[in-house]
Formats: structure tokens, sequence, C-alpha cells
């Protein structure tokens, strides 16, 4: 029977020579007994670094998200859109983060008791796709124009009522137009700010975390 003593060989020098030294035991009678040895023949410090490259997510590698039955309550869900690199199409506005209304204008005045003020939104980019995660909803689309690819989902009021809305990026802004309402919803930076023309309203919204983030706290407690 052949022995075979193997010193430690990396990569493909270690697989041939070990293919070879098993395949010669093929034949071999009781009895018969022979070394072979396999030596390493490249210094440790010569050998090639192995390297790993992460391969980014594109907006279309990740299913889009609904809003759950009943909305999603008072915990955040995780980030729809994390681990996307793809870059964003051009014209659209960096609105990615997690924002707060810190202001709200009706009627050309600040309202300081509005029911808006200190509400939680966490808007998500990634090519020509964006999702809202706020008041319960997850509203996923792609800003193309295309009421095809636009929000298909429920609307805040009552998580019930379904909804279908186009999406497009015009001159900077988001614009969101349900289909069948004569109304538009609005979203802009202007600084460090999200400027958002709501329903008979206008707010300004605060970068409070990014939108990838776990926002590490119940809804109910950051909007308090």
């Amino acid at each position: 029977m052949r022995r075979v003593v193997a010193h430690p060989v990396l990569g493909l020098v270690l697989g041939v020579a070990a293919i070879t030294a098993v395949a010669g035991l093929a034949g071999c009678g009781p009895g018969d007994e022979e070394e072979v040895t396999v030596r390493e023949t490249t210094p440790a410090a010569e050998r090639p670094a192995t390297t790993t490259t992460a391969v980014g997510l594109t907006a279309d590698d990740i299913p889009v998200a609904f809003t759950p039955e009943g909305g999603w309550g008072d915990t955040m869900p995780p980030p729809i859109l994390a681990g996307c690199t793809e870059p964003l199409v051009a014209g659209a506005p960096d609105l990615g983060g997690l924002w707060q209304v810190v202001e709200v204008e009706a009627g050309g005045a600040v309202v300081p008791d509005h029911p808006a003020l200190g509400k939680i939104q966490r808007i998500e980019q990634c090519g020509d796709r964006l999702v809202v995660t706020a008041g319960g909803i997850i509203h996923d689309m792609r800003v193309d124009g295309t009421e095809e690819h636009g929000v298909h989902d429920v609307a805040e009021m009552d998580y019930t009522t379904p909804i279908t809305v186009v999406a497009t990026y015009e001159d900077g802004v988001h614009v969101l137009r349900p289909v069948g309402l004569p109304v538009e919803v609005r979203r802009r930076r202007e600084g460090d700010q999200i400027v958002w023309d709501y329903l008979g309203f206008t707010a300004r919204l605060d970068r409070i975390g990014d939108a990838d983030a776990d926002p590490g706290a119940t809804i109910g407690d950051l909007e308090s």
C-alpha cells in the first residue's frame, strides 16, 4: 500500500499534486509501500494575495415593497434599498435620509401646532427608484413618468383605499401625481432641508439620519 505524506501547498499547486498522488494509488496491491512526498514549491511571501470584490445591488435586484396590511404600526421597517449602489438618474435631487418635519406653513402663515409637526419620513433612492416610508405606509416607485412603474399601493388615511401615483423628476423636484385626482405632491431640496408641498400645507424637514440607518426607536418615540 502506498502512503502519501503531503506538506502544505496552497492554491493550484496543491490541487494538481494531490490529484496526481491519489491517481498513482490505483493498481497498488497489498504490501506495496512507497513514500510519495509533495513539497511546497512557492514561498508564502511570493504568492499573490487573494482579493474579493464586492458587487453592489441595482434597483432591479431588489423586489418592490408594499405597505403591509393595516400599515406597519409604530416601528419603521428595515430599509428597502439597503445595499443598492446604482447611481441616481440624471436630474434626481438628493432626497435620501431620515427626515423630520420642523415647520409647517398653511395659508401663508406658520402653524405652530399643525398635526404634521414632528412627523418622520424615510426616503431611499437608487437609480430611478425612490421609496417613501412614513405614517405606516411604504410607497415604492420608479421615477420615470409612467403609471405602470409608479406607486401601486394604499392610501395613508386608511391603509385600504387603492392608489396609483405617477412619479417624475422635474427641474430638481420630485413630483407625485395621483391618477384621477387634480393634485400634486412635491419634494425638493432647499439647502440642508427638504421642502414638502402636500395637500393644503408646505412643510420643512430636517435630516436626522441616513436612509439606511436603523431609526433606533419607535416612530412614536421619535415623533414625540
